[in-house]
């Protein structure tokens, strides 16, 4: 491009904004609950934890982390359960005694466990009892030395608290076997804590805050260093998305978090930007039990809620979902995959709101664009860099890309990790200069406006032309007896690769020939499906995406098997 970017930035977007407003995340915390103590920061089960509250069982979870297993500022502390009161409570204690926090996903593997537990050197973990048995066949080829155990219920009344985990472990049989003779309980953590003195840690900008791992999609999972610096500027870059929409701290407000807090989306766009604005956060356990979900939505009047798009997609297939009072909703904001446009009407269409898309990477913290409030509608792109955010679309030959000509997408700002946890090789891969390469093949139009065309990895050659998979999936989604759908490239001995696509039907009706016949009508020769196959559901990650490597995969094996054979 020969002039920048921004020569042409949509009027009255700020193209920069102050994020030097703290020095730590503690700080934002600590405002926080003096601008609003009794306002409920969560609610979770129907159990409501204030701003004060949260203060005082986070400073009690930090005290012990400090005094009783004598953590040194800048040493990793692991989280591994899904959304639950527990969860702010050990967070903002660990960020509190000026450590670090390792997100970890409860639904992991021995060997992922192990990997992240090892790589991450983390001294300590707070899990919930349903995966104590995962962390107990690995637990000693690590460095963790101190286990803390909750469960379920445990941050509920005395009945309640009976009551859910007598039927998480008993009914439901959720808890398999375990042995952890040495881990201390978590009320037994907040009650020793309490009476232990806690010492505020000094902490700057720079300071490490979390290693937040990469999902592990695309080969070994690594952990993305994010400062106390990262995470404060992308709360403020998110804060400039919500605000206009939401109103700011001292409105009392609620939102929906259902994607699960140990993710970098829902970490700073929902956890800590909810914070921020004194919002009420409903936490949403297990979002896959979409009714349980609907029937807690019923029980609030909600003005925001982020989701990815299959999550979006689940909820409007359900019926009791229609019956849900939207009249507060004033933010959805998708994220984390792309939002196809089928399923962002729909969703207007019933809510009377817009979905705005962000797009951001872990390696981000994560948000780098989003739609600004002038731009809601969704029209298939990301929006325009948020502000304090500067960006370059490099071709493969080096140089820079014209509007409307794809690129990869090069991303500077004081958002952008300071590497990953011991990898230097692999950081210089991708930083370079302070420019972060994130992997994606954009174009931007003439309004400056983003636009993903897919992952480099993702992409299909087919005779030499490239095929993305989300237009392909985008094509296939408005026929409207297809539930979900996702496209990849397989071996082909003529072309080189051809398309092929896996379908979760709405409608047993639909066959592989009414689906071709529509892709024609809308999709160039080469771009057509090949190969269709129907499948109950698709594999996902445990916030929703669906993972392309898993059927990539899975075609490889078939490949090399077929060849063994003859």
């Amino acid at each position: 491009m020969a002039k920048p970017w921004f020569s042409n930035y949509p009027e009255g977007v700020a193209r920069e904004i102050d994020t030097s407003h703290y020095t730590s995340i503690l700080d934002m915390f600590e405002r926080a609950v003096r601008d609003h103590p009794d306002r409920p920061a969560y609610i979770n089960m129907g159990k409501t934890l204030t701003f004060r509250k949260l203060e005082e069982r986070s400073r009690a979870f930090a005290a012990y982390l400090q005094t009783e297993l004598k953590l040194s500022k800048g040493e990793r502390v692991a989280l591994m359960m899904p959304n639950l009161l527990q969860y702010p409570i050990a967070l903002f204690g660990i960020l509190r005694a000026g450590l670090v926090v390792v997100n970890v996903n409860p639904l992991y593997t021995p060997r992922e466990l192990e990997h992240q537990l090892q790589d991450s050197g983390a001294k300590a973990i707070v899990v919930v009892s349903n995966f104590a048995s995962t962390l107990e066949k690995v637990v000693f080829n690590t460095d963790v030395k101190h286990v803390i155990l909750t469960r379920m219920g445990d941050q509920l009344s005395f009945g309640k608290r009976t009551l859910v985990n007598f039927v998480v472990k008993y009914i439901k049989k959720l808890v398999p076997k375990y042995k952890l003779p040495k881990a201390a309980t978590f009320r037994e953590v907040l009650s020793l804590g309490k009476h232990r003195q806690y010492v505020r840690p000094e902490l700057g900008r720079n300071d490490l805050a979390f290693l937040q791992y990469t999902g592990g999609t695309t080969g070994v999972a690594k952990g993305a260093m994010l400062s106390h610096a990262n995470i404060i500027t992308n709360v403020f870059q998110a804060k400039w998305i919500a605000e206009p929409f939401i109103g700011d701290h001292r409105h009392p407000r609620s939102a929906i978090l259902a994607l699960p807090l140990y993710h970098v989306f829902a970490l700073t766009v929902n956890c800590l930007l909810f914070i921020e604005l004194g919002i009420t956060a409903i936490l949403i356990t297990n979002p896959r039990d979409i009714p349980g979900f609907v029937r807690e939505m019923k029980e609030h009047r909600f003005v925001a809620i982020t989701g990815v798009n299959t999550l979006f997609n689940a909820l409007l297939n359900n019926e009791d979902f229609k019956e849900i009072d939207f009249s507060s909703l004033k933010l959805s904001v998708g994220g984390g995959m792309a939002v196809q446009q089928s399923v962002a009407a729909r969703w207007h269409d019933l809510t009377g709101c817009n979905i705005i898309e962000g797009y951001g990477m872990t390696e981000c913290s994560p948000l780098i664009a989003a739609c600004p409030i002038n731009v809601v509608k969704h029209n298939g792109t990301i929006g325009v860099p948020v502000p304090n955010t500067d960006i370059k679309i490099i071709k493969d030959d080096g140089s820079q890309a014209a509007l409307n000509e794809p690129g990869e997408l090069w991303v500077k700002g004081e958002q952008v990790m300071q590497g990953y946890w011991q990898r230097p090789e692999a950081t210089a891969d991708v930083l370079k200069d302070g420019w972060l390469a994130t992997g994606d093949i954009v174009v931007m139009d003439e309004n400056y406006s983003l636009r993903i065309v897919d992952r480099k990895k993702d992409m299909i050659l087919v005779s030499g032309f490239n095929v993305y998979p989300n237009e392909i999936e985008d094509v296939v989604m408005l026929n409207y007896k297809v539930a979900e759908v996702v496209a990849i490239g397989v071996p082909n001995e003529v072309s080189g690769e051809s398309v092929k696509i896996f379908v979760v039907k709405k409608d047993e009706s639909l066959t592989r020939d009414e689906l071709r016949n529509h892709c024609r009508q809308n999709l160039t020769g080469y771009k057509i499906p090949k190969d269709i196959e129907f499948r109950d559901e698709l594999p996902k990650s445990n916030v929703g995406k669906i993972l392309r490597r898993v059927l990539r995969e899975e075609e490889m094996a078939k490949r090399v098997a077929n060849e063994q054979v003859t």
